[in-house]
């Protein structure tokens, strides 16, 4: 059990530096739900179940939908016929 919190502290810290220092925002937001998904995990091993339920539905699930959406609206993402169309204007 001892080694599961250990791995679990090291993902997380890996996660923070992996959001803080990428430039690719989509990856910034999968690497931060996959930083709330294991805070949840370490919740649950807190025996806070309720907390581990929160963390996972706000953490990891209605902040990274908002996140997406941003993205979306300022075109860091963009449709795949919209890429299709960029390359061929080059």
């Amino acid at each position: 059990m001892e080694a599961l919190n250990v791995i679990l502290l090291l993902f997380i810290i890996a996660c923070a530096l992996a959001v803080a220092l990428t430039k690719n925002l989509l990856a910034a937001v999968i690497t931060f739900m996959a930083q709330g998904l294991a805070m949840s995990v370490v919740w649950m091993l807190l025996e806070s179940p309720d907390l581990a339920i929160t963390e996972a539905a706000v953490g990891a699930g209605v902040s990274s939908i908002l996140m997406f959406a941003a993205l979306k609206k300022i075109h860091a993402i963009r449709e795949k016929g919209e890429a299709e169309d960029e390359q061929e204007e080059t």
